[in-house]
């Protein structure tokens, strides 16, 4: 995977305009938990389910708070260049990906970094005496106090990294000799810059439960992580994974792609929302729109295959898009788009009614932050 053209990403080196875009993202996913919940209430998702996306929703949150202190004092002269954040304004709204890679590495040595730094009260001590004794605004300290929230942070953990490895929740037993098991994982696309969320469920006919199987369970998660690639089509992964691992039978597999996130202050994307947002001329907090698109593969039915001289082997058939003929060229059983946006937005796009529009989920924050489902 290769990253975007550099042309598609810009450097938020205004510290105003640095601060204003993540608080937006820390309000765009307090909404999303709450999507989530309608979603939950409308049936598209379980308990679990909601359960595993407000995960991912929260490790982006605690990503997003991280390089946040980062790059707190943007723009400001702090004796050290250390650079602005970077993100992809053209069709993703979000950081670009060598920011993630950045703070993987971070993380790595945050413990190292902390061992060596004054404490925070130490910090905002010699702040205090800067400003009251100098008479200074004690900048180089306030950059030396963000590097330490920063470590901080990464130390928690509970991120959204580049690759979220697998992790298995067991759904019940089919039968005596069977498990149902949901499996979960993440990337952050490189291609996109948008954070991707997979979930699968899988029938476990196997001697050994597979989070328990010491021979299964790492060749699955190496495999999920290898094949979660945004290019490739839901079909592709799961007849993949289902001709490699013969006791696991894969029975539905869905992919959420998060983002775009538009907004006429950071991004220049195509398509309607942008003149939505412009013509809306909302104001600073609600000037903003987060699209997702959720693929589903469902399997129709099993058929047996022969594997050597004396065993047949399950293969699932899944069922694809009927209409049109679009199920080959998709690779999933349906697709789905979604979009949350408040409610002066709304108000212009259900004016404007856009072609493409009629058949997207629409989420709208209302007052209170209260989110409603058109």
């Amino acid at each position: 995977m290769t990253d975007a053209p550099d042309h598609d990403h810009i450097g938020l080196t205004d510290l105003f305009a640095s601060r204003r875009y993540f608080r937006k993202f820390e309000a765009i996913s307090g909404h999303l938990t709450r999507v989530a919940g309608a979603m939950e209430a409308d049936g598209t998702l379980n308990r679990t389910e909601v359960k595993v996306l407000t995960r991912y929703v929260m490790a982006l949150t605690f990503t997003f708070r991280a390089l946040s202190m980062k790059y707190l004092l943007v723009g400001r002269d702090t004796g050290r260049f250390f650079g602005s954040l970077t993100i992809d304004i053209h069709e993703s709204g979000f950081p670009a990906a060598p920011e993630l890679m950045t703070m993987a590495n971070d993380a790595q040595q945050a413990a190292t970094h902390l061992a060596n730094m004054p404490s925070e009260a130490a910090l905002k001590d010699d702040m205090v005496r800067v400003i009251v004794g100098d008479r200074d605004i004690p900048t180089k300290l306030q950059f030396a106090l963000s590097q330490r929230l920063y470590y901080q942070e990464l130390l928690k953990g509970q991120l959204f990294w580049m690759q979220n490895d697998p992790d298995c929740i067991w759904l019940g037993d089919v039968s005596e000799d069977r498990r149902r098991f949901l499996l979960h994982w993440a990337v952050y696309d490189s291609q996109t810059n948008l954070p991707v969320v997979y979930l699968m469920e899988v029938e476990d006919s196997g001697s050994n439960a597979l989070p328990k199987d010491q021979r299964r369970w790492p060749g699955v998660q190496a495999h999920l992580i290898a094949q979660s690639l945004g290019g490739l089509k839901l079909l592709t992964i799961a007849r993949g994974f289902d001709e490699d691992f013969s006791d696991l039978h894969p029975k539905r597999l869905r992919r959420f792609h998060l983002g775009p996130m538009y907004s006429s202050a950071y991004t220049q994307q195509s398509g309607p929302l942008p003149k939505v947002l412009a013509d809306a001329a909302a104001p600073e907090g609600q000037d903003w729109a987060l699209a997702w698109t959720a693929e589903d593969l469902e399997s129709e039915r099993v058929v047996e295959e022969r594997a050597g001289w004396f065993s047949n082997v399950e293969r699932e058939v899944f069922a694809l898009d009927p209409f049109a003929g679009r199920g080959a060229d998709t690779g999933a059983t349906r697709t789905e788009r979604a979009i949350i946006l408040p409610q002066r937005p709304f108000q212009v796009l259900a004016e404007r009614n856009p072609p493409g529009f009629a058949d997207v989920k629409k989420f709208v924050v209302g007052s209170g932050g209260r989110v409603l489902r058109y």
